[in-house]
Order: structure tokens, then sequence, then C-alpha cells
């Protein structure tokens, strides 16, 4: 029997993100969720080694690689459509459900529920506020690069986010962004100065 679950997931690609938006580059949903991987592994060992925290990183990359799994099947909404109005932004949950249950389906029998806590993620958990703040800190990454660009579509955005970035009251957030993003807004040049002065 052949299942479809990783061949629909491999159609991330195709899912654009900033729909809205004019982008100087175009950035798909797979390599968002891979940044917010990278990022949330990176606040997992920051919290972990820096603040006493006992997260497994591992889950937590995973768990942000497929945290916007479903939207292979709703596609991408553009924030101020799904988050400004509550009852768009509630029939968005139950669509997102639906197609988490369709993902979880495409799986064998065996494998559902080891997937399932990553597809259906419980929002509780202090693992997904950490990839949540991954997930806002990629977008805030997103935003930067823009800019740098110069794509003023995107200063707004920008302050929003890096906003709603600084309320999250985790330090290992607040590392994060003061160590490693400001390298972000760099020419290639300027980072591998930077890197050969260490």
């Amino acid at each position: 029997m052949s299942f479809h679950f990783f061949a629909y997931i491999n159609r991330m690609r195709y899912i654009n993100r900033w729909g809205l938006m004019r982008n100087t580059r175009p950035e798909n949903d797979t390599e968002h969720s891979q940044q917010t991987a990278m990022i949330a592994h990176a606040l997992a060992l920051i919290a972990n080694r820096r603040y006493g925290k006992a997260y497994d990183p591992g889950f937590v990359m995973a768990l942000a690689l497929y945290h916007d799994a479903s939207e292979v099947i709703t596609g991408d909404m553009p924030t101020p459509v799904k988050h400004n109005n509550p009852a768009i932004r509630q029939e968005f949950g139950r669509l997102e459900e639906i197609a988490n249950e369709k993902l979880l389906s495409m799986l064998p029998k065996d494998l559902k529920e080891d997937y399932r806590p990553l597809i259906r993620h419980d929002e509780t958990t202090a693992e997904w506020k950490l990839v949540k703040a991954a997930d806002k800190i990629s977008a805030y990454i997103k935003c930067v690069e823009e800019k740098t660009a110069g794509n003023l579509e995107f200063e707004k955005a920008a302050a929003s986010i890096r906003a709603s970035i600084d309320r999250i009251a985790l330090p290992e957030v607040r590392d994060f962004m003061n160590e490693f993003v400001p390298s972000f807004g760099l020419t290639l040049d300027e980072i591998s100065e930077r890197a050969e002065l260490r």
C-alpha cells in the first residue's frame, strides 16, 4: 500500500507566503518551516544551557518543521485577513483541524500517533510557545531582508512583528534576537569580514 503524507508535505514549497505584499524574493512554506525549525532548535538549546530549562531540542525542531503543515491543504492566509476578523480566524481554525486530520490519514496506522503531536500540536505547551516565538522571529527576519533590499513594503510589518517579539517573556528569545538577528541586515561581505575578526 502506498501512503501520500510525504509527497503532500513536499508540496509546501508551492505555498507562497506574504501573499498580499510585494516581495523582492518570494518565500515559500518549506523555506519558512526550515528556518523556523532551526531557530526553534536554537531557542531550546539556549533555554537549556543558560536558563536551566529541559526542552527536548529535537522534538522542538520537529514541531517547528511541521508547524504550518496544514497550509499544504488550506494555503497561507495573509495575517491581516486571518487575525483581524474573529469569525474568519475561527473558521480558518476549523479548516486547519480538518487539514491536519487529512494529513494524518495519509500515514500508516503504526506511525500516526508519532506524527499526531507534530501535526495536531498542543498550543498550551512550553514547546509550542518556543515554536511560535521562532515563527515570529523568522517572519521578522524576512522583513529585515526585504527592507535591506530596499523594499519599504515591509517596514510596518517589521515594526509590528518586532513589537510582538519584544513582548515575549522568554530570555532565550531576547538572547537570539540580540546575538543572531542583527546579522541578517548585513551584506555577505560584512558578515565575512566580521567573522574573520573573531
